[in-house]
């Protein structure tokens, strides 16, 4: 009879550990420690500003520099978006401002405002297609085009792998997946 019920005190805490377990691993809360949304505010009123899916800003700025507004890349990309200082100097002369300073790239709010700025420019061009913008956000948009036009992609979903580069399709499905799991756990910013 011992036996019997220290196999049963045992198995009931495993059970009990093992329903914990899977409690906080489907617990949004638990989740939200791996995908953060910092500058949430910031973010969702550029998106506001820009016509562009919030969620969608989240994940670009999580796969380029993790939310660190400090970030800087091998190829000199600055900030948050990692936007090279070249294109910010042409976004700042797109939009009239005066005065460009790369070093203000390194601000969370110029920064997410330039890149905002930005997707919504792609998007205007490949017509709201998320993949189309995240491929051209990484790949550049001449590249984008050309691929379209020479047909060597066909810019769909379901055709990630005939992204040319390598390094524009491993970030295009990155930011996809991040993307679907961000509208999972911030609901209340889905457009």
């Amino acid at each position: 009879m011992y036996l019997k019920n220290k196999l049963f005190k045992r198995v009931s805490l495993f059970l009990v550990v093992l329903v914990g377990v899977f409690l906080v691993l489907n617990s949004v809360w638990f989740w939200r420690v791996f995908y953060p949304l910092p500058y949430k505010e910031l973010i969702k009123k550029e998106a506001y500003n820009h016509h562009v899916e919030p969620l969608l800003i989240a994940a670009i700025i999580r796969n380029e520099s993790k939310f660190n507004s400090k970030a800087t890349s091998k190829r000199g990309a600055i900030g948050l978006m990692q936007i090279m200082p070249e294109t910010g100097s042409w976004i700042a002369q797109q939009r009239k401002i005066k005065d460009f300073n790369p070093d203000s790239l390194f601000h969370p709010e110029t920064n997410i405002s330039y890149g905002t700025w930005y997707l919504a420019n792609l998007s205007k061009e490949f017509h709201d297609d998320p993949v189309l913008i995240i491929a051209a956000y990484n790949g550049g948009r001449g590249n984008v085009r050309d691929w379209l036009n020479q047909n060597r992609w066909t810019g769909e979903h379901t055709t990630l792998d005939q992204i040319p580069f390598t390094e524009t399709r491993n970030y295009v499905k990155k930011v996809l997946r991040d993307y679907e799991i961000y509208r999972e756990l911030y609901p209340d910013l889905v457009k």
